[in-house]
């Protein structure tokens, strides 16, 4: 039974600052002046660590600037952190950011003698194109690992968009790869871990395709300053990651996300 844990993320503490993508302009139209500055809220449930089978909640606030009057850029919640540049109308490109917890033996009696791997950041690239514009959008984002890990991790996602009213909904399926680094990182158990925990044996994970899933989220906004979204995703754990002694003895390779954020856009002074 699926177990709820609470992790503080006090490394997503402090504000974390993505400038939002400014729209394709030709030369002949200057955009509006000014800036518009978004304050969001965040709160997330997902699994603890890579395989867990237990949901931990995690809060964070985020800030992102746009042109005043330009018009807003599509993203989702399970987007990493990005500063994105339009290129031509249509594709982005920019770098990325994203956080990893970790995982701990002191967070379930069952991992005991199992090491620890600590929280990891993962900045990197982006690039998403509109092959439908406002229908169809796809991302591709190629990070490393700093911290708890070393390797190199890849999403690869597309998402069906529409707009009705005050609403917008996307929902699309998601790719997971990671080298043999990060794989082995989070599912691999050494000859250490198995003579300290009779419920693992020695095992090496490889680099290869980590995850397939599902993402959806919908956005309502209430005028032009609040908005709210909530989001939920899946992911079935493939290969080696569900393969792996971790995933099969203390987790599972169902993977289930949920969040909700609250946004507040205002006007800032021109100077």
């Amino acid at each position: 039974m699926m177990r709820i844990g609470l992790v503080c993320a006090a490394s997503m503490a402090a504000s974390t600052v993505a400038l939002a993508a400014e729209p394709y302009v030709p030369p002949s139209a200057a955009p509006p002046s000014g800036w518009v500055m978004t304050i969001k809220g965040n709160v997330v449930a997902a699994p603890r660590y890579p395989g867990s089978d237990e949901l931990g909640f995690m809060g964070y606030p985020s800030v992102s600037f746009s042109r005043a009057g330009a018009p807003q850029t599509f993203s989702t919640p399970d987007d990493g952190l990005a500063i994105g540049f339009a290129v031509t109308p249509g594709v982005r490109v920019g770098p990325v950011f994203r956080f990893q917890g970790g995982r701990y033996d002191g967070d379930n009696r069952e991992l005991r003698g199992i090491r620890d791997v600590d929280w990891a950041i993962e900045p990197g690239l982006f690039a998403e194109v509109w092959p439908i514009a406002d229908v169809l959008r796809t991302r591709v984002e190629i990070r490393r690992g700093v911290g708890g890990h070393d390797g190199f991790v890849g999403t690869l996602g597309a998402d069906l968009v529409d707009r009705f009213g005050a609403w917008t909904v996307s929902a699309g399926p998601r790719v997971h790869m990671a080298d043999g680094e990060y794989m082995d990182t989070y599912f691999g158990v050494s000859a250490q871990d198995a003579a300290l925990n009779a419920r693992v044996a020695p095992y090496k994970a490889d680099g290869g395709l980590r995850s397939l899933g599902v993402a959806a989220s919908a956005t309502y906004q209430f005028n032009p300053a609040w908005a709210t979204t909530v989001y939920a995703g899946y992911d079935r754990l493939t290969q080696d990651a569900a393969r792996s002694p971790i995933t099969r003895a203390f987790g599972s390779p169902d993977q289930f996300k949920f969040g909700a954020s609250m946004s507040y856009s205002f006007s800032l002074p021109n100077f």
